[in-house]
């Protein structure tokens, strides 16, 4: 055993030393080749503008999209291409694309809001495109400049305005990707990549309040390893998931609560927080860290981090720790609330976790459907995403 843990200590170490680098140069001398220019933005408004939602309490995530996205090519002698707003189409790629086999593709999740007088807003813009970038650059696509990306984002949002569903909760989801586009086979960096965003109408996730979920801790399937790619928002990292998610909702559990070994690592799609007495007596907000790959640095969570610190109440931790250690501090009552955080839900509550053949609740406000803090957290974010809240986090978009 203790030399099991000097080999997961080491790999731990060198994991966090990896940089992972593009195969080009990023040097000054090819800087131009990652530019985008916004001035040159080429605009060209649908002519058949899709029928938007009747009724907005009836959305589905993910299902209808706006009239017009934005697409920007790149190529490896010539760099970005001019961007581009056009309506909304299929793409057009060769059989033989890289995407297609080689899983060579990022995206990022966010949203733009509309608060009570009207105003456009995002969320923390630029802490998505620098998971972006580190994401695309992970996969040896290229790097690009991140303001020009989000004026192009800002640009589609306010062109597609009345696509933004008003009143608290709802949203214009958007979702920022690249692909990989070279046309021949072969495992290798790619010359040639498209990077494209589409915009959809959401409502909140829980429209009728919080429904807190079970989760299935089942150590047989591992969404991320160490010196994996768990830390970046890769859809290679998505599709194993989707087994391992089927079989706990056959056994009723909404989520599957994922393990490395025995150590806790993410819920679902979402970083995982517990707020508990530690063994020290102390109230502890803890998620895992971000130290060792197999994480990925949710800007949700970033923020109820600073947050919480912010309000110095109690004791805020990166740290890992165990299914065993939560099971036991369930056991003996120290467990306070546990949810799970990311961009579509802001927080999900988490009412028992299934371990081993053995069922552990989690205490939750029934009237509430979650713990305080959980219910302050999600106020919180909110009233900043909608401009009730002033915070430098939420950018009007002009």
């Amino acid at each position: 055993m203790i030399g099991s843990k000097r080999i997961i200590s080491s790999l731990v170490k060198n994991a966090a030393s990896v940089s992972f680098k593009p195969s080009y140069s990023t040097s000054s001398s090819v800087a131009d080749k990652f530019k985008i220019d916004i001035g040159k933005l080429i605009v060209e408004k649908t002519k058949a503008p899709l029928a938007k939602p009747a009724d907005k309490s009836k959305l589905v995530f993910g299902k209808e999209f706006s009239d017009h996205m934005a697409e920007v090519e790149w190529d490896s002698e010539k760099g970005w291409s001019t961007p581009k707003i056009s309506a909304y189409h299929n793409l057009s790629l060769p059989p033989s694309a890289s995407v297609f086999h080689y899983a060579i593709e990022c995206f990022e999740g966010m949203k733009a809001y509309k608060d009570a007088q009207g105003n456009v807003r995002l969320f923390r813009p630029m802490a998505n495109m620098e998971r972006f970038q580190r994401s695309a650059e992970r996969l040896c696509l290229p790097a690009f400049d991140k303001e020009a990306v989000i004026e192009l984002i800002k640009k589609l949002v306010l062109i597609d305005k009345d696509w933004i569903p008003e009143g608290k909760g709802f949203s214009l989801y958007l979702r920022p990707t690249m692909i990989a586009t070279q046309k021949s086979l072969g495992v290798g960096a790619s010359s040639s990549a498209l990077m494209f965003v589409i915009a959809s109408p959401v409502g909140p996730y829980y429209p009728e309040g919080f429904k807190p979920v079970r989760l299935l801790a089942d150590d047989r399937y591992i969404r991320a390893w160490i010196g994996g790619s768990g830390a970046y928002k890769l859809g290679s990292n998505y599709a194993p998931t989707i087994f391992p998610q089927l079989d706990a909702a056959k056994k009723g559990y909404q989520q599957v609560l994922w393990l490395l070994n025995d150590q806790i690592t993410e819920v679902g799609t979402m970083n995982m927080f517990v707020f508990w007495k530690n063994n020290q007596g102390e109230l502890e907000l803890i998620t895992p860290p971000l130290t060792d790959g197999t994480i990925l640095p949710g800007v949700t969570r970033d923020s109820i981090l600073q947050l919480a610190a912010k309000w110095g109440e109690f004791k805020v931790s990166e740290r890992a720790f165990t299914m065993s250690e939560l099971a036991r501090a369930i056991k003996e009552g120290r467990v306070k609330e546990a949810f799970g955080a990311g961009t579509a839900a802001i927080v999900s509550p988490i009412k028992s976790i299934s371990y081993k053949g053995e069922e552990y609740p989690i205490p939750i406000d029934a009237a509430k459907g979650a713990g305080p803090l959980t219910s302050r957290i999600a106020d919180t974010i909110m009233g900043i995403q909608y401009g009730e809240i002033e915070s430098d986090w939420s950018v009007l978009v002009k």
